[in-house]
């Protein structure tokens, strides 16, 4: 029974080669740990940009947007007749429309009287603009000419508007160089394009920047009947507005500007470089390491084969070497990220986490960066010959 019992145990060769030299596997796992922190910091802030430059757009209250073909993001708004948004009104599946004016303004910091481009938004107090059940509320304060609503989650350097808000200080500043008192606070949250964003009506904001046309807006939005199909709906409109103006569903709305910042800039192919450089950082590290512990152990290597283990046998311990650097060099690399995401995410205001997709992504690359090493390694072992070893 002892025999037997010896005879079925397994031996963790794989884990005892790599246990061998300490040093040597913390330096491997350093390696690795390094390339996946790399690649989750680079796909990260690839990812988190992306989401970012659409942080206002999923919060309109919409299932169509109206926009000029001219447009070609959101920090290069171009206007349209605002009569093509009042045109939707006739097609049967249409319940309501939101006329919004959309452009950049200087916003002066209250207490450091210093000035920072800040989005503004106008658009008629009474219209839906927002999902948050709790905006129409806040929306009555500007009926009154001067009122805004400032975005609390903006970044500080436009000045500590939500303490002394709630503080029940009266907060007076400029705006394009016209006075404006703010009204109340909304949580937006900063954007790729936009460091802090503010909302007020199409009255205030036309006398902030009184070269827009009365007629013209940058943005309409469109809500449909329950049950209307918004992809047959913008397809119809398409088809009935004149070509001065662009029909799309809300998803049409948020992949129009990410595609902006995919295609249209050098960020997506910047971050993804980074990843790649890390991916080979890696691959070059694990080689390194996997090829000098077989080389180290090709005597012991030949001792097994001229004992009669399969060479298929001996290339599976490699690869198990392999696994084992991947998994042990990933565990770190992910806490260590998430950690960094939460840094990034509280000093600047992007939504960058950890996800999920983006997780199996890097492990699916550890994996692949170690397994990829482990199989060039194992050239030394297929070409040694155990009598020219011994």
């Amino acid at each position: 029974m002892k025999s037997s019992f010896w005879r079925e145990r397994r031996i963790p060769l794989a884990w005892l080669l790599l246990t061998r030299k300490p040093l040597r596997l913390l330096v491997a796992l350093a390696g690795i740990c390094f390339a996946g922190i790399l690649m989750f910091m680079q796909l990260g802030f690839r990812d988190g940009l992306f989401d970012a430059s659409v942080t206002v757009h999923k919060l309109f209250d919409t299932d169509l947007v109206l926009m000029s073909p001219r447009s070609m993001s959101s920090i290069g708004m171009s206007g349209f007749p605002r009569r093509r948004l009042i045109q939707t009104m006739a097609h049967k599946d249409v319940e309501g429309i939101t006329a919004v004016n959309w452009n950049f303004l200087l916003w002066r910091n209250p207490e450091t009287l210093s000035t920072r481009s800040i989005l503004a938004l106008g658009f008629e107090p009474n219209d839906p603009l927002l999902k948050d059940p709790d905006f129409s509320k806040k929306a009555k304060a500007l009926t009154m000419r001067g009122r805004v609503l400032f975005d609390e989650l903006s970044r500080d350097e436009f000045g500590p508007i939500p303490e002394w808000f709630r503080e029940g200080r009266t907060i007076e500043t400029e705006v394009a160089g016209k006075r404006v008192r703010v009204a109340g606070l909304v949580s937006l949250g900063p954007s790729f394009g936009a460091d802090g964003n503010l909302i007020t009506s199409r009255e205030t904001f036309l006398q902030l920047l009184p070269s827009t046309p009365v007629g013209s807006i940058e943005i309409g939005l469109v809500r449909l009947k329950n049950g209307s199909d918004s992809s047959l709906v913008a397809k119809s409109l398409r088809a009935s507005l004149p070509n001065d103006v662009m029909v799309l569903t809300r998803q049409g709305f948020i992949d129009f500007e990410k595609n902006y910042w995919k295609t249209s800039t050098s960020i997506g192919f910047i971050f993804t470089l980074g990843a790649a450089m890390g991916f080979v950082v890696g691959s070059v590290i694990v080689y390194q390491i996997l090829y000098s512990d077989v080389s180290d152990h090709l005597p012991e290597y030949a001792t097994l084969m001229a004992m009669g283990y399969r060479l298929k046998t001996l290339l599976g311990v490699v690869a198990r070497e392999g696994i084992l650097l991947a998994v042990m060099g990933y565990v770190p690399a992910y806490i260590t990220g998430s950690g960094l995401y939460a840094l990034v995410r509280t000093s600047t205001k992007l939504p960058i986490a950890m996800d999920p997709q983006r997780a199996v992504l890097v492990f699916i690359l550890i994996l692949f960066m170690c397994m990829g090493s482990a199989l060039l390694a194992m050239r030394r072992l297929v070409d040694a010959d155990p009598a020219e070893i011994f």
